[in-house]
Protein backbone atom coordinates (compact mmCIF):
# COMPACT_ATOMS: atom_id res chain seq x y z
CA UNK A 1 0.00 0.00 0.00
CA UNK A 2 2.76 2.49 -0.14
CA UNK A 3 6.23 3.42 1.43
CA UNK A 4 4.23 4.12 4.41
CA UNK A 5 2.60 1.04 5.10
CA UNK A 6 4.43 -0.67 7.72
CA UNK A 7 4.28 2.18 10.36
CA UNK A 8 1.60 1.80 13.37
CA UNK A 9 1.16 5.35 14.06
CA UNK A 10 -1.18 7.65 12.51
CA UNK A 11 -0.38 11.08 11.27
CA UNK A 12 -2.25 13.43 12.52
CA UNK A 13 -3.77 14.28 15.69
CA UNK A 14 -7.07 15.69 17.41
CA UNK A 15 -5.26 19.09 17.48
CA UNK A 16 -4.70 19.12 13.69
CA UNK A 17 -8.26 19.45 13.23
CA UNK A 18 -10.57 22.53 14.77
CA UNK A 19 -11.93 22.57 18.07
CA UNK A 20 -15.25 21.05 17.18
CA UNK A 21 -14.32 18.31 14.81
CA UNK A 22 -15.70 15.64 15.89
CA UNK A 23 -14.18 11.62 15.81
CA UNK A 24 -16.67 8.75 15.74
CA UNK A 25 -17.04 5.02 14.87
CA UNK A 26 -19.62 3.56 13.21
CA UNK A 27 -21.61 0.26 13.57
CA UNK A 28 -25.06 -0.90 12.47
CA UNK A 29 -27.55 -3.28 14.55
CA UNK A 30 -27.53 -6.75 12.55
CA UNK A 31 -24.21 -6.82 11.81
CA UNK A 32 -23.26 -6.69 15.52
CA UNK A 33 -26.43 -7.18 18.35
CA UNK A 34 -27.56 -10.73 17.87
CA UNK A 35 -31.05 -10.98 15.74
CA UNK A 36 -32.13 -13.83 18.38
CA UNK A 37 -31.80 -11.95 21.34
CA UNK A 38 -34.14 -9.36 23.63
CA UNK A 39 -37.63 -10.35 21.52
CA UNK A 40 -36.60 -9.20 18.02
CA UNK A 41 -38.48 -9.97 15.30
CA UNK A 42 -37.00 -11.78 11.95
CA UNK A 43 -36.39 -9.06 9.24
CA UNK A 44 -35.58 -9.83 5.68
CA UNK A 45 -32.17 -10.66 6.22
CA UNK A 46 -32.66 -13.31 8.65
CA UNK A 47 -35.00 -14.92 5.65
CA UNK A 48 -32.54 -14.16 3.03
CA UNK A 49 -29.42 -16.00 4.61
CA UNK A 50 -31.65 -19.46 5.72
CA UNK A 51 -32.28 -19.47 1.78
CA UNK A 52 -29.16 -21.46 0.37
CA UNK A 53 -26.52 -20.04 -1.54
CA UNK A 54 -27.34 -16.21 -0.69
CA UNK A 55 -24.47 -15.79 2.18
CA UNK A 56 -21.31 -16.96 2.50
CA UNK A 57 -21.47 -20.57 4.50
CA UNK A 58 -24.88 -19.67 5.05
CA UNK A 59 -24.06 -17.10 7.87
CA UNK A 60 -26.54 -14.78 9.24
CA UNK A 61 -26.59 -12.25 12.46
CA UNK A 62 -28.64 -14.42 14.38
CA UNK A 63 -25.91 -14.00 17.43
CA UNK A 64 -23.20 -12.01 15.49
CA UNK A 65 -20.80 -10.14 18.17
CA UNK A 66 -23.29 -10.81 20.95
CA UNK A 67 -23.55 -6.45 21.60
CA UNK A 68 -26.97 -7.15 22.45
CA UNK A 69 -25.50 -8.35 26.18
CA UNK A 70 -21.69 -7.23 25.66
CA UNK A 71 -22.64 -3.70 25.05
CA UNK A 72 -21.13 -1.79 27.64
CA UNK A 73 -17.75 -3.36 27.04
CA UNK A 74 -17.74 -2.63 23.27
CA UNK A 75 -18.64 1.19 24.12
CA UNK A 76 -15.74 0.91 26.76
CA UNK A 77 -13.56 0.47 23.36
CA UNK A 78 -14.98 3.37 22.00
CA UNK A 79 -14.66 5.46 25.09
CA UNK A 80 -10.75 4.48 25.93
CA UNK A 81 -9.96 5.39 22.11
CA UNK A 82 -10.95 9.04 22.59
CA UNK A 83 -13.78 9.00 20.41
CA UNK A 84 -16.65 11.94 20.47
CA UNK A 85 -19.56 9.96 18.75
CA UNK A 86 -20.86 6.67 18.44
CA UNK A 87 -22.56 5.98 15.36
CA UNK A 88 -25.02 2.78 15.70
CA UNK A 89 -28.66 2.13 14.37
CA UNK A 90 -31.48 0.95 15.61
CA UNK A 91 -33.15 -2.45 14.92
CA UNK A 92 -36.87 -1.43 13.60
CA UNK A 93 -37.30 -5.63 13.83
CA UNK A 94 -36.37 -5.29 17.86
CA UNK A 95 -38.37 -1.94 18.16
CA UNK A 96 -41.36 -3.69 16.11
CA UNK A 97 -41.15 -7.22 15.47
CA UNK A 98 -44.57 -7.37 13.23
CA UNK A 99 -42.87 -3.95 12.22
CA UNK A 100 -46.38 -2.27 13.12
CA UNK A 101 -48.30 -2.32 16.20
CA UNK A 102 -46.89 -3.56 19.62
CA UNK A 103 -43.84 -2.32 20.52
CA UNK A 104 -41.10 -4.53 21.95
CA UNK A 105 -40.56 -3.17 25.31
CA UNK A 106 -37.61 -5.20 25.98
CA UNK A 107 -35.99 -4.07 22.32
CA UNK A 108 -36.99 0.05 23.50
CA UNK A 109 -35.26 -0.55 26.94
CA UNK A 110 -31.66 -2.18 25.22
CA UNK A 111 -31.57 1.13 22.90
CA UNK A 112 -32.14 3.57 26.45
CA UNK A 113 -29.35 1.75 28.21
CA UNK A 114 -27.35 1.85 25.22
CA UNK A 115 -27.66 5.41 24.94
CA UNK A 116 -27.49 6.40 28.59
CA UNK A 117 -24.49 4.37 28.35
CA UNK A 118 -23.25 6.62 25.64
CA UNK A 119 -23.96 9.63 27.30
CA UNK A 120 -22.21 7.98 30.86
CA UNK A 121 -19.04 7.87 28.59
CA UNK A 122 -18.89 11.63 27.43
CA UNK A 123 -20.24 9.83 23.65
CA UNK A 124 -22.79 11.83 21.44
CA UNK A 125 -24.92 9.47 20.50
CA UNK A 126 -25.29 9.80 16.55
CA UNK A 127 -28.50 7.13 15.20
CA UNK A 128 -29.36 5.47 12.49
CA UNK A 129 -33.09 4.15 12.17
CA UNK A 130 -32.80 1.80 9.33
CA UNK A 131 -29.56 -0.09 8.23
CA UNK A 132 -31.17 -2.46 6.62
CA UNK A 133 -32.84 -5.14 8.59
CA UNK A 134 -36.27 -4.68 7.33
CA UNK A 135 -39.22 -6.76 9.64
CA UNK A 136 -40.10 -9.52 7.57
CA UNK A 137 -44.00 -9.65 8.46
CA UNK A 138 -43.25 -5.64 6.04
CA UNK A 139 -40.83 -7.61 3.51
CA UNK A 140 -44.22 -10.22 3.16
CA UNK A 141 -46.43 -6.96 2.13
CA UNK A 142 -44.44 -5.75 -0.54
CA UNK A 143 -41.30 -4.06 1.96
CA UNK A 144 -39.65 -1.06 -0.03
CA UNK A 145 -41.69 -2.07 -3.34
CA UNK A 146 -44.96 -0.48 -1.34
CA UNK A 147 -45.90 2.78 -1.22
CA UNK A 148 -46.89 1.94 2.81
CA UNK A 149 -43.74 1.71 4.03
CA UNK A 150 -43.49 5.65 4.08
CA UNK A 151 -46.12 5.34 6.54
CA UNK A 152 -44.92 2.54 8.45
CA UNK A 153 -41.30 4.15 8.65
CA UNK A 154 -42.95 7.45 9.81
CA UNK A 155 -44.42 6.10 12.95
CA UNK A 156 -41.67 3.64 14.09
CA UNK A 157 -39.63 7.06 13.83
CA UNK A 158 -42.25 8.40 15.74
CA UNK A 159 -42.02 5.92 18.28
CA UNK A 160 -38.69 5.68 18.65
CA UNK A 161 -38.43 9.85 18.66
CA UNK A 162 -40.45 9.83 21.62
CA UNK A 163 -38.30 7.56 23.60
CA UNK A 164 -35.03 8.47 22.52
CA UNK A 165 -34.91 12.13 20.98
CA UNK A 166 -34.61 13.85 24.26
CA UNK A 167 -30.52 12.21 24.24
CA UNK A 168 -29.78 11.78 20.69
CA UNK A 169 -27.05 14.11 19.23
CA UNK A 170 -27.76 13.79 15.34
CA UNK A 171 -30.36 11.19 14.01
CA UNK A 172 -30.77 9.94 10.31
CA UNK A 173 -33.22 7.92 8.99
CA UNK A 174 -31.99 5.65 5.93
CA UNK A 175 -28.18 4.35 5.59
CA UNK A 176 -27.16 4.34 2.24
CA UNK A 177 -30.57 4.32 0.35
CA UNK A 178 -28.42 3.21 -2.68
CA UNK A 179 -27.92 -0.09 -1.01
CA UNK A 180 -31.80 -0.58 0.10
CA UNK A 181 -32.90 -0.07 -3.20
CA UNK A 182 -30.23 -1.01 -6.46
CA UNK A 183 -28.58 -3.43 -4.94
CA UNK A 184 -31.04 -5.39 -3.18
CA UNK A 185 -33.58 -4.76 -5.75
CA UNK A 186 -31.89 -4.73 -8.92
CA UNK A 187 -28.68 -6.94 -8.34
CA UNK A 188 -30.08 -8.76 -5.94
CA UNK A 189 -26.79 -8.91 -3.69
CA UNK A 190 -28.40 -7.98 -0.21
CA UNK A 191 -32.46 -8.54 1.19
CA UNK A 192 -34.76 -9.14 -0.17
CA UNK A 193 -32.64 -10.30 -3.28
CA UNK A 194 -34.63 -9.33 -5.81
CA UNK A 195 -33.53 -8.83 -9.75
CA UNK A 196 -36.71 -7.01 -10.91
CA UNK A 197 -36.34 -3.21 -12.86
CA UNK A 198 -40.06 -2.13 -10.96
CA UNK A 199 -38.69 -3.59 -7.58
CA UNK A 200 -35.90 -0.96 -8.27
CA UNK A 201 -37.75 1.94 -9.78
CA UNK A 202 -40.45 1.60 -6.58
CA UNK A 203 -37.84 1.09 -4.15
CA UNK A 204 -35.26 4.11 -5.75
CA UNK A 205 -38.68 6.65 -4.64
CA UNK A 206 -40.26 4.90 -1.43
CA UNK A 207 -36.72 4.45 0.05
CA UNK A 208 -36.52 8.84 -0.35
CA UNK A 209 -40.27 9.44 0.35
CA UNK A 210 -39.81 7.63 3.52
CA UNK A 211 -36.91 9.30 4.66
CA UNK A 212 -38.94 12.65 4.16
CA UNK A 213 -42.01 11.49 5.87
CA UNK A 214 -39.32 10.60 9.11
CA UNK A 215 -37.79 14.23 8.77
CA UNK A 216 -41.09 15.53 9.14
CA UNK A 217 -42.26 12.91 12.14
CA UNK A 218 -38.93 14.03 14.06
CA UNK A 219 -38.78 17.36 13.73
CA UNK A 220 -42.89 17.85 14.67
CA UNK A 221 -41.36 16.07 18.02
CA UNK A 222 -39.02 18.88 18.23
CA UNK A 223 -35.53 17.15 17.17
CA UNK A 224 -32.73 18.50 15.87
CA UNK A 225 -29.49 17.29 13.78
CA UNK A 226 -31.53 15.25 11.41
CA UNK A 227 -29.64 14.39 8.59
CA UNK A 228 -29.14 12.47 5.35
CA UNK A 229 -26.48 10.27 4.55
CA UNK A 230 -25.92 8.65 1.02
CA UNK A 231 -23.41 6.56 -0.03
CA UNK A 232 -20.93 7.30 -2.88
CA UNK A 233 -18.42 5.47 -5.44
CA UNK A 234 -15.93 7.90 -7.92
CA UNK A 235 -16.67 6.43 -11.21
CA UNK A 236 -14.21 6.89 -13.67
CA UNK A 237 -14.75 5.94 -17.54
CA UNK A 238 -12.44 2.67 -18.43
CA UNK A 239 -10.70 4.10 -21.39
CA UNK A 240 -10.69 7.27 -23.11
CA UNK A 241 -13.95 6.34 -25.37
CA UNK A 242 -17.00 8.35 -25.96
CA UNK A 243 -18.82 5.34 -25.03
CA UNK A 244 -17.06 4.48 -21.39
CA UNK A 245 -17.17 8.30 -20.77
CA UNK A 246 -21.35 7.67 -20.71
CA UNK A 247 -21.45 4.58 -18.71
CA UNK A 248 -19.45 6.32 -16.03
CA UNK A 249 -21.69 9.46 -16.08
CA UNK A 250 -24.58 7.08 -16.22
CA UNK A 251 -23.10 4.93 -12.99
CA UNK A 252 -22.23 8.07 -11.36
CA UNK A 253 -26.03 9.63 -11.74
CA UNK A 254 -27.17 5.84 -10.11
CA UNK A 255 -25.08 5.84 -7.46
CA UNK A 256 -23.99 9.51 -6.54
CA UNK A 257 -26.78 11.30 -7.43
CA UNK A 258 -30.27 9.79 -7.64
CA UNK A 259 -30.96 10.14 -4.24
CA UNK A 260 -29.09 13.28 -3.05
CA UNK A 261 -30.80 15.42 -5.83
CA UNK A 262 -34.26 14.49 -4.85
CA UNK A 263 -33.46 15.78 -1.19
CA UNK A 264 -31.69 18.93 -2.56
CA UNK A 265 -33.44 19.47 -5.71
CA UNK A 266 -36.16 17.63 -6.06
CA UNK A 267 -35.45 15.87 -8.95
CA UNK A 268 -34.32 12.35 -10.80
CA UNK A 269 -31.40 12.27 -13.18
CA UNK A 270 -32.72 12.33 -16.52
CA UNK A 271 -29.97 9.63 -17.41
CA UNK A 272 -31.54 7.37 -14.97
CA UNK A 273 -35.42 8.06 -15.96
CA UNK A 274 -34.40 7.19 -18.98
CA UNK A 275 -34.30 4.04 -18.24
CA UNK A 276 -36.46 3.65 -14.85
CA UNK A 277 -39.48 5.72 -16.17
CA UNK A 278 -41.65 3.28 -17.56
CA UNK A 279 -41.51 1.62 -14.36
CA UNK A 280 -42.04 4.93 -11.71
CA UNK A 281 -44.99 4.61 -9.54
CA UNK A 282 -47.31 7.32 -11.03
CA UNK A 283 -47.54 10.71 -9.67
CA UNK A 284 -44.14 10.02 -8.10
CA UNK A 285 -43.37 14.39 -8.92
CA UNK A 286 -45.78 15.35 -6.51
CA UNK A 287 -43.99 13.40 -3.51
CA UNK A 288 -40.77 15.49 -4.02
CA UNK A 289 -41.97 18.36 -1.56
CA UNK A 290 -41.79 15.47 0.93
CA UNK A 291 -38.45 13.96 -0.27
CA UNK A 292 -37.14 17.12 0.39
CA UNK A 293 -38.22 18.28 3.90
CA UNK A 294 -34.99 20.25 5.25
CA UNK A 295 -32.21 18.66 6.97
CA UNK A 296 -29.36 19.64 9.01
CA UNK A 297 -26.57 18.13 7.60
CA UNK A 298 -25.03 15.76 5.02
CA UNK A 299 -23.08 12.32 5.79
CA UNK A 300 -21.12 11.06 3.25
CA UNK A 301 -20.28 7.22 3.20
CA UNK A 302 -17.01 6.21 0.78
CA UNK A 303 -14.56 3.45 0.36
CA UNK A 304 -13.70 3.28 -3.47
CA UNK A 305 -13.35 3.91 -7.29
CA UNK A 306 -14.98 1.99 -10.26
CA UNK A 307 -13.95 1.57 -13.59
CA UNK A 308 -17.03 1.61 -15.51
CA UNK A 309 -17.37 0.47 -19.61
CA UNK A 310 -20.47 -0.35 -21.26
CA UNK A 311 -21.07 -3.70 -21.18
CA UNK A 312 -22.42 -3.96 -25.13
CA UNK A 313 -25.89 -5.44 -24.62
CA UNK A 314 -27.63 -2.05 -25.08
CA UNK A 315 -30.17 -3.10 -22.22
CA UNK A 316 -30.34 -0.32 -19.12
CA UNK A 317 -28.13 0.17 -17.66
CA UNK A 318 -25.69 -1.36 -20.15
CA UNK A 319 -22.94 -0.82 -17.88
CA UNK A 320 -20.15 -2.77 -16.25
CA UNK A 321 -17.64 -2.54 -13.54
CA UNK A 322 -13.82 -3.36 -14.49
CA UNK A 323 -10.91 -4.03 -12.74
CA UNK A 324 -8.70 -1.23 -11.95
CA UNK A 325 -4.95 -1.19 -11.04
CA UNK A 326 -5.11 0.56 -7.83
CA UNK A 327 -4.21 -0.93 -4.37
CA UNK A 328 -7.11 -3.38 -3.30
CA UNK A 329 -9.01 -4.00 0.13
CA UNK A 330 -10.34 -7.55 0.94
CA UNK A 331 -13.23 -6.55 -0.49
CA UNK A 332 -11.42 -6.18 -3.69
CA UNK A 333 -12.12 -2.62 -3.54
CA UNK A 334 -9.46 0.24 -5.25
CA UNK A 335 -7.93 2.04 -2.57
CA UNK A 336 -8.76 6.05 -4.18
CA UNK A 337 -8.86 8.67 -1.04
CA UNK A 338 -8.58 11.43 -3.70
CA UNK A 339 -12.55 10.37 -4.04
CA UNK A 340 -12.85 11.01 -0.63
CA UNK A 341 -12.10 14.86 -0.71
CA UNK A 342 -13.51 14.96 -4.50
CA UNK A 343 -17.36 14.04 -3.44
CA UNK A 344 -16.67 16.14 0.17
CA UNK A 345 -16.34 19.15 -2.28
CA UNK A 346 -19.02 18.23 -4.62
CA UNK A 347 -21.68 17.80 -1.67
CA UNK A 348 -21.02 21.38 -0.47
CA UNK A 349 -20.63 22.83 -3.82
CA UNK A 350 -23.71 21.19 -5.69
CA UNK A 351 -26.12 20.52 -2.79
CA UNK A 352 -25.16 21.37 1.03
CA UNK A 353 -24.31 24.64 0.02
CA UNK A 354 -22.90 25.38 3.52
CA UNK A 355 -24.25 22.73 5.59
CA UNK A 356 -22.44 20.75 8.00
CA UNK A 357 -20.40 17.57 6.10
CA UNK A 358 -19.48 14.25 7.85
CA UNK A 359 -17.68 11.76 6.43
CA UNK A 360 -20.22 9.08 8.38
CA UNK A 361 -18.30 6.05 6.76
CA UNK A 362 -15.05 4.99 5.85
CA UNK A 363 -12.56 2.07 6.43
CA UNK A 364 -11.38 -0.92 4.75
CA UNK A 365 -11.18 -4.76 5.27
CA UNK A 366 -8.30 -6.59 5.77
CA UNK A 367 -7.06 -9.86 6.33
CA UNK A 368 -6.47 -9.73 10.00
CA UNK A 369 -4.98 -11.70 12.35
CA UNK A 370 -4.80 -12.29 16.29
CA UNK A 371 -0.86 -13.52 17.13
CA UNK A 372 -0.11 -13.89 20.40
CA UNK A 373 -2.58 -11.47 21.42
CA UNK A 374 -2.42 -9.21 19.28
CA UNK A 375 -3.52 -7.90 15.56
CA UNK A 376 -0.97 -5.79 13.19
CA UNK A 377 -2.77 -3.78 10.83
CA UNK A 378 -0.69 -1.33 9.05
CA UNK A 379 -2.61 -1.65 5.76
CA UNK A 380 -5.78 -0.11 7.70
CA UNK A 381 -3.55 2.45 9.51
CA UNK A 382 -2.11 4.06 5.85
CA UNK A 383 -5.32 4.10 5.00
CA UNK A 384 -7.43 6.38 7.44
CA UNK A 385 -3.81 8.69 7.07
CA UNK A 386 -4.32 9.13 3.69
CA UNK A 387 -8.24 9.71 3.95
CA UNK A 388 -7.56 11.88 6.73
CA UNK A 389 -5.12 14.26 4.93
CA UNK A 390 -7.80 14.15 1.83
CA UNK A 391 -10.67 15.28 4.42
CA UNK A 392 -8.00 17.83 6.02
CA UNK A 393 -7.53 19.21 2.71
CA UNK A 394 -11.40 19.74 2.04
CA UNK A 395 -10.99 21.97 5.74
CA UNK A 396 -8.21 24.14 4.06
CA UNK A 397 -10.50 24.99 0.89
CA UNK A 398 -13.24 26.31 3.42
CA UNK A 399 -15.61 23.05 3.26
CA UNK A 400 -17.37 23.11 6.66
CA UNK A 401 -16.95 19.10 7.08
CA UNK A 402 -17.40 18.64 10.91
CA UNK A 403 -16.54 15.16 11.36
CA UNK A 404 -15.41 11.72 10.49
CA UNK A 405 -16.79 8.40 12.06
CA UNK A 406 -14.55 5.39 11.23
CA UNK A 407 -16.14 1.84 10.01
CA UNK A 408 -16.17 -0.05 12.28
CA UNK A 409 -15.67 -0.57 15.72
CA UNK A 410 -15.95 -4.17 15.48
CA UNK A 411 -15.44 -6.89 13.09
CA UNK A 412 -18.90 -8.53 12.12
CA UNK A 413 -21.35 -9.85 9.99
CA UNK A 414 -20.56 -8.68 6.49
CA UNK A 415 -24.02 -9.26 4.92
CA UNK A 416 -23.78 -11.71 2.16
CA UNK A 417 -20.25 -12.32 2.63
CA UNK A 418 -20.63 -13.53 6.59
CA UNK A 419 -17.68 -13.55 8.83
CA UNK A 420 -14.92 -13.48 6.75
CA UNK A 421 -14.38 -9.73 5.68
CA UNK A 422 -13.41 -7.70 8.76
CA UNK A 423 -13.50 -4.14 8.76
CA UNK A 424 -12.68 -3.56 12.97
CA UNK A 425 -10.72 -1.29 14.89
CA UNK A 426 -11.42 -3.94 17.52
CA UNK A 427 -10.97 -8.10 16.56
CA UNK A 428 -13.68 -9.92 17.23
CA UNK A 429 -12.96 -13.94 18.16
CA UNK A 430 -16.34 -15.51 16.30
CA UNK A 431 -15.85 -18.55 18.25
CA UNK A 432 -15.25 -16.86 21.87
CA UNK A 433 -16.78 -13.47 20.53
CA UNK A 434 -13.71 -11.92 22.55
CA UNK A 435 -12.45 -8.58 21.75
CA UNK A 436 -8.85 -7.58 20.90
CA UNK A 437 -7.73 -4.22 19.68
CA UNK A 438 -5.71 -4.17 16.78
CA UNK A 439 -2.97 -1.72 16.57
CA UNK A 440 -5.05 0.59 14.25
CA UNK A 441 -7.29 0.71 17.19
CA UNK A 442 -4.31 1.80 19.61
CA UNK A 443 -2.69 4.32 16.98
CA UNK A 444 -6.16 6.34 16.91
CA UNK A 445 -6.10 6.10 20.98
CA UNK A 446 -2.58 7.64 20.94
CA UNK A 447 -3.56 10.63 18.12
CA UNK A 448 -7.01 11.47 20.02
CA UNK A 449 -5.95 11.30 23.80
CA UNK A 450 -2.70 13.24 23.13
CA UNK A 451 -1.74 16.13 24.90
Amino acid sequence: MGERAGRQAMDYTRADFPADFRFGVATSSYQIEGARFGGCGPSHWDTFAATPGNTARGEDGATACDHYHRWAEDLDLVGRAGFDCYRFSISWARVLPEGAGQANAEGLDFYDRLVDGMLERGLKPFATLYHWDLPAALADLGGWRNRDIAHWFADYAELVGRRLGDRLAATVPVNEPWCVAWLSHFLGEHAPGLRDIRATARAMHHVLLAHGRAISAMRALGMRNLGLITNFEYAAPADESAEARAAARLYDAIYNRWFIEGVFKKSYPQEVLAGLAPHMPDGYEDDFDTIATPVDWVGINYYTRKLIAPDGTGQFPALKEVEGSLPKTLMDWEIHPEGLSFFIRRVNREYAKGLPIYVTENGMASPDRLVDGSVADPDRIEFLNRHLAEARRTIDDGVPLKGYFIWSLLDNYEWALGYEKRFGLVHVDFDTLARTPKASWHALRAALTAG
